[in-house]
C-alpha cells in the first residue's frame, strides 16, 4: 500500500471524518485488519482561519507548504488536503513539495458528469463560493455552478465556522441550509455540491429534492483508489 500524506485540522471535525472514512474504505476493499497507511499533519486552525479572513492567502500557503514538506520528508508519496477552501493554494503546495496532490474537485466533477448533470448548486465557505479557484475547476469540466445569494452565502459561511467547525449541529441551521438548497433548486440546480468538508455533518439526502454530491466522501474514495493502486514501474514515464 502506498503512503498518503493528509493535511488536516481545517477543521478537526472534518479531518476526523477523513481518517475514519479512509480506514473504512481500505478495510472494505481488503478485509481483515487492514487499515490505511497515512501520515497526518493537523494544523492549528485558528491561525489559518485568521489569515483566510484577512485575505492573506500567501500566509496560509506558507503554513500548509511547510506542513506538506514535513509529510514528504516523512515518506508520503502524495498529498490530500482535507478541506475544500484551502485548495485555493493547492498549486503552491504541489510546487513546494514536488508531490502530486489529489484535488478534491476532480472526483466531484467526475461524479457529476457520470450522473449526466451539468448544472449544480454549491454550498461552501464564502471563499469557495465567491472566488474562482474551485468553481473554475468545475467549469473546466463542463459544469456550471450556482451559488446562493449574498444573504444565503453569509449564513452558510457563518454556520460552517461558528458551528460545524466546533462539531455543533442544530436543527435551526439544518433548516437554514434546506431553505438555501430549495432556492438553488428553484434557480435550476440539478444537484447540490456539499463543497465544504464539514457540511455532511449537517445535511443528508433527506434535506434535498435533488441529488447531493458530498465532496468529502468522493475525495476519500479517490484517495483509497490511490492508496491501493499499483505504483508505476520504474522508467514507465507515468
Amino acid at each position: 500500500m502506498r503512503l498518503l500524506g493528509v493535511l488536516g485540522g481545517m477543521s478537526w471535525t472534518s479531518t476526523e471524518t477523513y481518517y475514519r472514512l479512509l480506514n473504512e474504505g481500505v478495510a472494505a476493499r481488503l478485509g481483515g485488519l487492514h487499515s490505511a497507511r497515512l501520515l497526518v499533519h493537523s494544523v492549528e486552525f485558528e491561525e489559518v482561519a485568521r489569515l483566510q479572513h484577512a485575505g492573506d492567502w500567501a500566509g496560509t500557503e506558507a503554513i500548509l507548504a511547510d506542513a506538506a514538506r514535513g509529510l514528504r520528508d516523512g515518506g508520503a508519496e502524495a498529498l490530500v488536503l482535507a478541506t475544500n477552501t484551502m485548495h485555493k493554494v493547492a498549486d503552491g503546495i504541489e510546487a513546494a513539495t514536488g508531490l502530486p496532490l489529489l484535488h478534491i474537485a476532480d472526483p466531484t466533477a467526475a461524479a457529476i458528469t457520470a450522473a449526466g448533470l451539468d448544472r449544480v448548486g454549491l454550498l461552501a465557505t464564502a471563499f469557495t463560493m465567491e472566488q474562482d479557484f474551485y468553481i473554475a475547476r468545475l467549469r473546466a469540466a463542463g459544469i456550471e455552478c450556482l451559488v446562493p445569494d449574498a444573504a444565503g452565502r453569509a449564513e452558510v459561511h457563518r454556520i460552517i465556522y461558528d458551528e460545524l467547525c466546533h462539531d455543533v449541529v442544530t436543527e435551526t441551521s439544518r433548516e437554514a441550509y434546506r431553505r438555501v438548497i430549495g432556492q438553488l433548486i428553484d434557480r435550476g440546480a440539478q444537484a447540490i455540491v456539499l463543497g465544504c468538508t464539514e457540511i455532511d455533518l449537517l445535511v443528508s439526502a433527506r434535506d434535498s429534492a435533488v441529488p447531493l454530491f458530498d465532496t468529502t466522501s468522493l475525495h476519500v474514495a479517490a484517495s483509497v483508489d490511490w492508496l491501493l493502486a499499483d505504483p508505476p514501474a520504474v522508467g514507465s514515464g507515468s
